[in-house]
């Protein structure tokens, strides 16, 4: 009976902790930003892969 006890502490001091870390979480502002992980594959950032990149000598000597 005294393991059941030990166990239902532990398993709320757990679920505590959890709480805790969800409020630090959101007060940080964590989840203010729901929009743009979803659509940042759809924006161009200008770089090319290795395989598309003009050789070397192709380039403009200033």
């Amino acid at each position: 009976m005294k393991v059941i006890f030990l166990l239902i502490l532990a398993s709320l001091v757990v679920a505590a902790g959890f709480l805790y870390a969800f409020i630090w979480a959101v007060r940080d502002g964590q989840f203010e930003d729901d929009y743009t992980p979803a659509v940042r594959i759809l924006f161009d950032d200008g770089t090319l892969p290795k395989a598309e990149q003009p050789p070397p000598e192709a380039e403009s000597k200033e």
